[in-house]
């Protein structure tokens, strides 16, 4: 079997290639989205098309949704596989997702359920995975300097969103370009009642664990306000339905609750413990975090999720059911993981066996505390999540599961 790969560079792909490669499937790759983030649709439908007519792919694949691949591979009838890792993902609301070639793979339910019933037939729930055998080559080879190097009581790895909220951008150019004599001619900026709402809003969320509510709470102005404030608001000429609510409560108010949860909680964390930070957002507003810097993916991080006490995850609320990757690598690299509840924990693993979760920050305070001083205990809970994630949750076992899935789709009427 014969596929092409349309890259763009995410983590997650060379994996995948490594799998369906020992799966006894030729791979290959379109690369120039790598190297050049504004190839046009039609440049890419160009490419696709060009590599459907000198290879004949069994597919095309791809991680996360690009409409002109689907729509290319639509109009050959050749099947378009691809899995999402993100969300929210923008691209999901072209009218290229109804169509009949599509074979696309969600992995967040709550995703899944939002937008299967637009394309019932070629849409299908697939959650994240590791790898395992990757992250075991990198921990069995570390060195008791390594142990030392990137050991600490609590550690978070990730981005602060502090340098990626476009909501808190739009309140810098509100600032700036709000009218300070009766002359001016005022350019839309971020209403006090819009800030207050959105603010109160965020606080409210953070109090929440296992349900997002921001969607369906937000007022029509706020929404209106936040698009007609920044030029760049997604305006998609080819979408399904009104994409502005979903949008603004992911993209803009998601984000910025991500940059406000994350501070607040590592900075709480560390008025009580020793917390280690790896990340290249400013970290500026933690001055008793200690922040390492970037770590790199492949070499650094595996060994810091290993030798970490407590590895922490923040998981963003725009994924509102489902395990963000941090979930699955942390496992699989053996550590021990304290997460935010997320709904489809119990579905994978058993809470305080395999790991823990916190549902309020006094949880988290009393959790932490708790395993630092349970040393046993805590190193049987990352033993049991590292072994049932070997044993059920590596990419091999997904990507089997998603050709089973494909086989069975190409065995009936398209």
């Amino acid at each position: 079997m014969e596929i092409l790969f349309y890259r763009y560079n995410n983590i997650c792909e060379p994996d995948i290639i490594q799998v369906f490669e020992s799966f006894g499937i030729t791979v290959n790759q379109e690369t120039m989205e790598m190297h050049d983030k504004n190839i046009t649709p039609a440049q890419c439908a160009a490419k696709v098309t060009e590599w459907i007519f000198s290879h004949s792919p069994a597919f095309v694949f791809s991680i996360n949704f690009f409409p002109a691949v689907s729509y290319t591979c639509n109009r050959f009838k050749v099947p378009y596989v691809c899995w999402s890792v993100d969300s929210p993902v923008a691209e999901l609301f072209s009218n290229a997702l109804k169509n009949e070639w599509n074979r696309i793979f969600l992995f967040d339910r709550a995703q899944y359920e939002f937008f299967y019933p637009y394309n019932p037939e070629h849409i299908f729930y697939l959650p994240l995975a590791t790898n395992v055998r990757r992250w075991e080559n990198v921990i069995l080879n570390m060195t008791e300097a390594d142990y030392r190097k990137y050991g600490s009581d609590v550690v978070f790895v990730g981005s602060l969103y502090s340098e990626k909220s476009r909501y808190d951008a739009l309140l810098r150019q509100s600032a700036q370009n709000a009218p300070n004599t009766f002359l001016q001619q005022p350019h839309p900026v971020i209403s006090s009642y819009t800030q207050g709402f959105v603010n109160g809003l965020i606080q409210a969320q953070m109090k929440v664990f296992g349900y997002n509510f921001i969607y369906e709470t937000l007022p029509e102005r706020v929404i209106r306000e936040i698009a007609a404030a920044d030029p760049d608001f997604y305006k998609g000429q080819d979408v399904f339905m009104d994409t502005d609510r979903y949008l603004t409560a992911h993209q803009y108010i998601g984000v910025k609750l991500a940059n406000v949860e994350r501070e607040t909680t590592l900075r709480t964390l560390s008025e009580h413990f020793d917390v280690t930070l790896y990340t290249r957002s400013d970290s500026s507003a933690l001055p008793k975090v200690h922040n390492r810097g970037g770590a790199a993916t492949l070499t650094e991080m595996p060994k810091i999720f290993h030798a970490g006490r407590i590895n922490l995850n923040i998981t963003m609320r725009p994924i509102e059911t489902g395990l963000s990757l941090r979930i699955w690598d942390v496992l699989g690299c053996g550590g021990f993981l304290l997460t935010n509840y997320q709904a489809e924990i119990p579905d994978y693993f058993e809470i305080g066996k395999d790991l823990e979760v916190y549902e309020s920050m006094d949880d988290l305070i009393h959790k932490v505390d708790y395993y630092l001083s349970h040393e046993a205990e805590r190193m049987e809970i990352a033993i049991n999540g590292y072994e049932k994630t070997a044993a059920h949750h590596t990419y091999e076992m997904r990507l089997a599961e998603m050709i089973r899935i494909l086989s069975e789709k190409t065995g009936k009427n398209q």
